[in-house]
């Protein structure tokens, strides 16, 4: 299991389509891992993000390790990934870890 931070819902290649293609908001997808710690920086940031912005952006996390069919389905070659998906397609993409603010700024045109 992922990092489960408070707020952010860990998905999985199972329910990836449910939670993430199927969402009614749009959703901010981590791919992350354990073994990552720029990935593990983000754990509380994503969770203020998810406290802050919940009406209207959905937060999630997805563990690259237990999920690689959805990993490989997107491309996703470094951790941590960012991706905003919006009625069930990928919208924006963003590599690395970085600052809420900066976060919030690159999200501002996708929700």
């Amino acid at each position: 299991m992922a990092t489960g931070v408070t707020g952010v819902t860990d998905v999985t290649d199972a329910d990836f389509e449910t939670e993430v293609l199927g969402a009614e908001l749009p959703v901010l997808v981590e791919f992350t891992a354990d073994w990552c710690p720029p990935c593990r920086q983000m754990g509380p940031v994503l969770k203020a993000l998810a406290a802050e912005e919940g009406e209207r952006l959905k937060v999630v996390q997805l563990d690259v390790d237990s999920n690689p069919a959805t990993t490989n389905a997107y491309k996703v070659l470094s951790m941590p990934t960012f991706m905003v998906f919006r009625g069930g397609e990928p919208v924006k993409a963003m590599v690395g870890a970085r600052a809420k603010r900066k976060l919030l700024e690159e999200l501002a045109d996708v929700i």
